[in-house]
């Protein structure tokens, strides 16, 4: 069997007429098979410095950023590397089918990520102004409820798989709520939600599913707004039509339902496994906020952001990009690129240069609700449950791991039942007004009811296991 001719160094596919057209796909690395992200990035920087070819599905070439540096130039130079997919070469040639799962990721929408400039500038304004009337107090009185209402849902024995009872529905129960909608919409949402990003067959259907109650949520928000995001962008000075709504709730409600799971579900891993970890933080010497920042720098929630698109030719990392070729922006390996951090080692404690949240006019304008989510309910959880231990060996603890996300698959323990809970009433639905009083951005309506707080004795407890 002869080797296959080398990938030329200056572009993603050869030209034809070069001895190597046509064998791409059997000398790069396909995404949709990587099953250890961190090995395979790894691998990648090392046979191809920090960008590197891949293949999308469908064996259509792409560019990863794998460096640090190079990731925050991308981020940076919207006019050399726009997020306009509509650029995309293997759209404008017709080689991405209508099936495809990686189209509900990165087909052209009306949203601020698809958008450069002042219309970007236009459509993400009305979303950090919705987002900013829900401040840290009414997050944390959201997340109480929610935390206890699941808790109480736990198995009776006393055992719980804190990632399928707890990390997956929590920020989904929140954040449908901040969105505008009922109770009863949160957990319809949380499997379509979890299986859009993860590029598989049905994604374009749990698409489907999310978006068709958005327009529901929308439609009944005309008629009777209220204090949430929903009503914040149908009011807002932008004007924004019916679907740039909708795509904004939905951008909004996946990127922090994903993002905040896996930070929850990682950050309670290591609480649970890592003895160093536990004893620095029952010792004072890390805060909750700063492990979540480390777990942000180690695991950062999406490891894959697609994508940039190449406005013109030009060159990145020693590598020639043609106008028109899609860059993966590789967070997790520029996060660990030996560049930034030659030792992993090194606690990254009060240090938020990571790329969990991107960078530049694209970084994500709701960083603080995912933290504040995941801070509050970690927080809250280990106070109800202050004995919770794994119930298996830490060495058994699965994974689940794709190309774009990394977390543990479950996380099964026991506890003690806690005395009390506290109230179960589910919070109401927000009140209506027209327009948004600006009282009522201090907080929700519906989180304004007192939260009876259970005494903060986890750090002890930990300390004394």
């Amino acid at each position: 069997m002869t080797t296959p001719p080398p990938i030329p160094a200056d572009g993603l596919v050869p030209p034809p007429g070069c001895p190597a057209h046509g064998m791409a796909p059997n000398a790069l690395r396909r995404l949709a098979e990587i099953t250890d992200p961190a090995r395979a990035y790894e691998e990648l920087r090392q046979e191809h410095g920090p960008v590197a070819p891949v293949l999308l599905h469908g064996d259509i070439p792409a560019w990863i950023v794998l460096g640090y540096r190079e990731n925050l130039e991308v981020m940076r130079t919207p006019l050399v590397f726009s997020r306009d997919s509509r650029r995309w070469n293997a759209f404008l040639e017709g080689r991405v089918p209508a099936d495809s799962p990686f189209l509900p990721m990165v087909a052209w929408q009306p949203l601020c990520v698809f958008a450069d400039g002042a219309e970007h500038a236009r459509l993400r304004g009305a979303v950090v102004d919705g987002l900013a009337q829900f401040n840290r107090r009414g997050m944390r009185r959201y997340v109480t409820h929610y935390t206890r209402e699941l808790v109480a849902g736990f198995k009776a024995d006393g055992t719980a798989d804190l990632v399928h009872d707890y990390a997956e529905p929590l920020p989904m129960l929140v954040v449908s709520r901040l969105l505008g909608m009922t109770p009863d919409k949160g957990p319809l949402l949380v499997e379509p939600t979890l299986d859009l990003l993860r590029g598989s067959e049905t994604a374009a259907a749990s698409n489907a599913v999310v978006t068709q109650v958005l327009q529901d949520l929308v439609a009944h928000k005309k008629t009777a707004p209220g204090n949430d995001l929903a009503s914040s962008l149908i009011l807002h000075e932008s004007q924004l039509t019916d679907t740039e709504i909708v795509e904004h709730l939905r951008l909004t409600l996946v990127a922090a339902h994903q993002g905040t799971v896996n930070l929850i579900a990682q950050t309670l891993r290591l609480i649970l496994t890592d003895r160093r970890f536990r004893g620095s933080l029952s010792g004072g010497r890390m805060t909750l906020p700063d492990a979540l920042e480390q777990v942000m720098w180690d695991n950062p929630s999406i490891g894959v952001v697609p994508g940039r698109w190449a406005t013109d030719d030009t060159k990145l990392g020693g590598r020639h990009i043609r106008k028109g070729d899609l860059l993966l922006l590789g967070i997790a390996a520029a996060n660990v690129d030996p560049e930034q951090r030659p030792d992993l080692s090194v606690p990254m404690h009060g240090n938020r240069s990571h790329l969990a949240l991107s960078a530049g006019p694209h970084e994500c304008p709701g960083g603080d609700i995912g933290r504040a989510i995941a801070d509050t309910g970690i927080d809250e959880l280990m106070a109800l449950l202050p004995d919770v231990r794994l119930a298996i060996p830490e060495t058994e603890i699965g994974i689940t791991a794709d190309w774009l996300t990394r977390r543990p698959s479950a996380l099964p323990v026991q506890f003690t039942w806690p005395r009390s809970i506290g109230s179960q009433h589910v919070p109401p639905a927000p009140a209506a007004a027209q327009p948004l009083p600006e009282a009522a951005r201090v907080a929700p309506d519906s989180v304004t009811a007192a939260v009876s707080e259970p005494p903060r004795s986890w750090w002890r407890s930990l300390l004394n296991r």
